[in-house]
């Protein structure tokens, strides 16, 4: 009977030994911290993360995931549940990425917000996630490679056999304009010097012109002294204002001498005998005595 009751109370002492060391680790393991669940949204892949996974808010440790499912009623979208410690306050701004610890692969959720945040964020709200630096990378390289691609293929026509051609007689008239350009250069040399010295006379030219305008300003205040250039002209306007009506006149006699020279030169055309004998005499008109009418004509 005494063996009996000592294993009853050794049996006894284990399980309350083992029930104490259990509250100690929960204890211990913070099970009691109150949480927050929120929802992750996103439609980008989320490999690497996992349940337990841990969620970190600006570097530091607040949670961990607890659930990755696909959304009921958007197949293409991606719900990760979350729960964060009870005292974090989270941003109605706030957004997740993904990070990655080191060369492992394994992901976990990082928390940041823009700082611009009006109010807390409530609980099970949804939070955007946005692509991480790595998704940014990823993304950029891939959309490289497919630009190299192209790049490659748009080389390879390029430098096909019959491009290749064009491009030989490209460098041919490249090389031949190159070639006429020289001897263009040559005969432009000496037009070049001639600028160059018809430059040098045009600055001869303007100091020239300099000096004449310097004397002309003299002339001017020469002008515009008494008994000056203009008093000359004034009196020579005066005496040309009294000869010109008599130059005029002289004209005048000198038009009507001419036609009467005229019409003497053409009488002497018409009767040469006239220089001897003298001028005819009139012959009558009709209605005058003596008038003989022509032959042919009845009275």
């Amino acid at each position: 009977m005494e063996n009996r009751a000592h294993a009853l109370v050794a049996g006894i002492f284990v399980i309350l030994l083992s029930i104490a060391v259990g509250l100690v680790a929960t204890w211990f393991s913070g099970d009691n911290i109150q949480r927050v669940s929120y929802l992750v949204v996103t439609k980008e892949s989320v490999s690497g993360l996992n349940p337990q996974s841990s969620v970190h808010y600006r570097g530091v440790l607040i949670g961990k995931v607890e659930d990755i499912e696909f959304d009921p009623e958007d197949s293409q979208q991606i719900l990760v549940q979350i729960s964060v410690n009870e005292n974090v306050n989270l941003q109605n701004t706030v957004y997740a990425q993904l990070g990655y610890q080191g060369v492992t692969g394994l992901a976990y959720i990082q928390l940041n917000d823009d700082g611009i945040g009006t109010g807390k964020l409530p609980s099970h709200a949804r939070i955007p996630m946005r692509r991480s630096l790595f998704d940014e990378v990823t993304v950029s390289g891939q959309h490289l490679l497919t630009n190299v691609n192209k790049l490659v293929l748009k080389m390879n026509h390029l430098l096909s056999d019959d491009n290749q051609t064009h491009i030989a007689q490209i460098l041919q008239n490249i090389d031949k304009a190159t070639k006429n350009f020289e001897g263009i250069a040559s005969h432009l040399q000496p037009v070049l010097e001639s600028f160059t010295e018809l430059t040098t006379e045009s600055g001869f030219l303007v100091k020239r012109l300099d000096q004449l305008l310097g004397e002309i300003n003299m002339a001017m205040n020469k002008a515009n002294q008494k008994e000056g250039i203009f008093d000359s002209l004034a009196e020579s306007a005066q005496e040309l204002a009294v000869t010109i009506p008599e130059l005029r006149k002289l004209s005048n006699n000198i038009a009507r001498n001419s036609n009467n020279f005229d019409r003497v030169l053409q009488q002497l055309e018409e009767n040469p005998q006239s220089l001897i004998f003298g001028r005819p005499s009139t012959q009558p008109g009709p209605g005058e005595e003596g008038f003989v009418p022509p032959k042919g004509i009845q009275q």
